[in-house]
């Protein structure tokens, strides 16, 4: 049995700051770390990959996995819904790997009330015009679309000061690397470190005691 159980780390940014490029930076340049995968009702875009970018299913699927239980926490976002499984995160943590989630900061708030020892840490863009530039040039949506995620981006910023750490991605090989030292620093935690020299710390305080 894997005496260390992963770490679990909260990403919450409005759409368009660059989280998931920056995730997926993270697990290509780290070792032991992993991106969980949130299910949907989103059709798919050009380019994604069901199982890799999102588990696409379809909304009675999705309500199945709700009345089960499956979902740590669940949201609609401009008319799809997003969950994240409980499964899948205590099968990849109980392996000793570390977790990243990407959530809203509705979502990371349930998520820190069922594991209270989550790193939880917020991106930013520099600023909202920066933003905008980047949601247009993703030439994803619409114009009222972006902007109801402009409206989206605002209400998720003034949540931040929730959140462990704050990162600006204003340059991304600079956020990235502050990203991977938010990772290093999480690994380094006492808690986390109990979890894995449980015996040795035990025996060592216990002779420092006597």
């Amino acid at each position: 049995m894997n005496t260390k159980a992963g770490n679990l780390l909260i990403i919450s940014a409005p759409s368009g700051a660059g989280k998931t490029s920056l995730v997926h930076g993270v697990v290509k340049r780290m070792q032991n770390i992993a991106a969980s995968i949130s299910h949907t009702t989103r059709p798919r875009r050009p380019g994604e990959t069901d199982g890799v970018d999102y588990f696409f299913i379809t909304e009675p699927e999705f309500e199945k996995m709700i009345q089960e239980g499956e979902f740590l926490e669940y949201a609609q976002v401009f008319g799809n819904l997003y969950g994240t499984s409980r499964t899948q995160i205590d099968r990849i943590l109980d392996t000793g790997i570390d977790l990243l989630v990407e959530l809203d900061w509705q979502g990371a708030r349930s998520i820190r009330d069922i594991y209270p020892d989550t790193v939880s840490i917020f991106v930013m863009p520099p600023s909202e015009k920066a933003l905008r530039e980047r949601l247009v040039a993703r030439r994803m949506d619409q114009k009222e679309i972006i902007q109801q995620r402009m409206q989206a981006a605002m209400s998720e910023i003034s949540h931040y000061r929730e959140y462990e750490f704050l990162v600006i991605n204003d340059d991304f090989e600079r956020a990235l690397q502050e990203l991977c030292l938010i990772v290093g620093a999480s690994r380094l935690k006492t808690a986390s470190q109990r979890k894995s020299l449980r015996q040795i710390l035990d025996r060592m305080a216990s002779e420092d005691s006597v």
